[in-house]
């Protein structure tokens, strides 16, 4: 016998609302003070990670407690108070990133359903600050934004492992997506290229090259598996093309060596001494594995690293901006959120 359903029944739910998504852009980290205590809590736990420094055995925690967390606050944080944001007592990468967050919930108001915040790997806000403050506001997915363009595994990874260590706390988890690197997106590229072309139009002199700086990695992550360095030299040569130079006049080069093992070269310390004894008179500096000016392009980039090439006889130095919180930069943002939350809004 053929049952029959009553029309009432076979209606359609009525369509609830959209779920909340909450997109989540995560930097590096900072230190919350300008001193040596709050250098040195941000140090301990950036040393502490396996990711950063692999080998976390008993020599490394004694030379970490021993040693490198009794002198280099100290150090480091005369380097921080150089570029300090005052009025806001913070580091300028905090400032920008979270001023990054704010555009990009503007750019994405006509979708009410999405909440944007930020955070820091190393530091505050926390990684899980920032998922709890979305699942409070009802986010049931949450896409996590690494701002990393290069992959690594002592950048991108260690963001994942700590958003899925937040996420094995929960029962309720939400949904979760994570960005890809985008060291070669073709809006990263022409963000780059633009930034890079403004930049030299507004300077005083005409750079006799540009040298592209990256932060360094020890070589021996490299010949793990790493694939790191092969993303810095696919931007680099995507940035050749775009701008019409060769590896004569955009270099590539890594900053921000640590301890005593080989780490990929060139050096870009060693390139500025390099150049100036060589005759280069005049050049300029980016940094296109950073989303937002920090210690390494304000402090190591537009100010060490313009001493060493001066000091060795160079006499103009520019370092240009990260793409931070601009309209090519945020193009850039903008477009890898979209792209990522499609299905989703």
């Amino acid at each position: 016998m053929t049952s029959v359903v009553p029309v009432e029944s076979a209606k359609p739910a009525a369509q609830s609302a959209l779920p909340r998504v909450g997109v989540l852009l995560i930097n590096l980290g900072t230190p919350d003070t300008a001193d040596a205590p709050g250098v040195r809590v941000y140090l301990k736990e950036f040393l502490s990670d396996a990711r950063v420094i692999e080998d976390q055995g008993l020599l490394w925690k004694l030379v970490l407690n021993g040693i490198i967390l009794r002198s280099r606050p100290r150090t480091k944080a005369l380097d921080y108070r150089k570029i300090w944001n005052n009025e806001r007592n913070e580091s300028p990468l905090k400032t920008i990133t979270r001023s990054q967050a704010d555009k990009l919930a503007v750019a994405l108001s006509d979708r009410g359903h999405v909440v944007v915040d930020w955070a820091m790997r190393y530091g505050n806000p926390s990684i899980k600050a920032g998922i709890d403050a979305l699942i409070a506001k009802g986010c049931e997915r949450i896409l996590a934004v690494p701002l990393y363009p290069q992959y690594s595994a002592s950048t991108s990874a260690t963001v994942c492992d700590e958003v899925f260590r937040v996420l094995a706390r929960l029962r309720n988890q939400p949904t979760l997506r994570v960005t890809p690197p985008y060291y070669e997106d073709a809006t990263y590229i022409e963000a780059l290229a633009t930034s890079i072309e403004t930049h030299l139009a507004s300077l005083p002199f005409k750079p006799e090259l540009i040298v592209a700086s990256f932060h360094g990695m020890p070589k021996s992550y490299v010949d793990k598996g790493d694939p790191y360095q092969q993303h810095c030299i696919a931007t680099t040569q995507a940035l050749r093309r775009r701008l019409g130079m060769d590896e004569t006049k955009l270099l590539l080069t890594f900053q921000s060596r640590f301890g005593n093992d080989e780490w990929l070269q060139p050096y870009t310390d060693k390139t500025m001494e390099r150049l100036a004894k060589d005759g280069v008179r005049r050049i300029a500096v980016v940094t296109p594995g950073f989303s937002a000016d920090c210690l390494e392009t304000l402090e190591e980039i537009a100010q060490e690293n313009a001493e060493i090439f001066k000091h060795n006889g160079g006499e103009q130095f520019s370092a240009i901006p990260c793409l931070n919180n601009s309209e090519p930069g945020m193009d850039v943002i903008r477009a890898l959120v979209l792209r990522e939350l499609q299905g989703w809004i």
